[in-house]
C-alpha cells in the first residue's frame, strides 16, 4: 500500500507541475486575457496521453499495476482528473453502458457547476 501510494504521489506531482507549466506557457504564448485556454490545452493533452498511456499499458504491462499507478492514476490524476473522467466514459460506453455515461456526464457537469456556485455562495 505505501508502495503504492509513493508510485501515485510522485507520478501525481509530476502531472502537477507540468500542468501549471502548460498554463503559465500558454498565458505567456497564447492569451493571459483567458486563463480557460490552458485548462483546455490541459484537458486535450491529458485525454490523448491517457489514451496512449492505456492503450500502451494494455498490452505492455502485464499483470503489474506500477506502471499504471504511476501512469495513469499519479500522472494523468496529477495533470488533469478530466482525462480519467474521459477515460471513464469511453470505457462505459465500449462497454454498452450508453445511458449510464449519458447520466455520468450530464450530472457531473451539472453537479460540478452547481457545487461551485454553491460553495462561491457560501463564502
Amino acid at each position: 500500500m505505501i508502495k503504492d501510494l509513493l508510485l501515485v504521489g510522485v507520478g501525481g506531482g509530476i502531472g502537477s507541475m507540468l500542468r501549471f507549466a502548460t498554463s503559465r506557457l500558454s498565458a505567456r504564448y497564447i492569451s493571459s486575457e483567458w486563463a480557460l485556454v490552458g485548462t483546455f490545452i490541459v484537458n486535450v493533452v491529458g485525454c490523448f496521453i491517457i489514451g496512449l498511456l492505456a492503450g500502451w499499458l494494455l498490452f505492455n504491462s502485464g499483470k503489474s499495476q506500477q506502471l499504471p499507478l504511476l501512469l495513469v492514476t499519479g500522472f494523468c490524476g496529477g495533470y488533469t482528473t478530466f482525462s480519467a473522467f474521459a477515460f471513464e466514459n469511453v470505457q462505459l460506453l465500449q462497454s454498452g453502458h450508453v445511458l449510464f455515461s449519458i447520466l455520468y456526464i450530464a450530472s457531473s457537469v451539472m453537479l460540478g457547476l452547481l457545487a461551485v456556485w454553491g460553495g462561491i455562495k457560501l463564502v
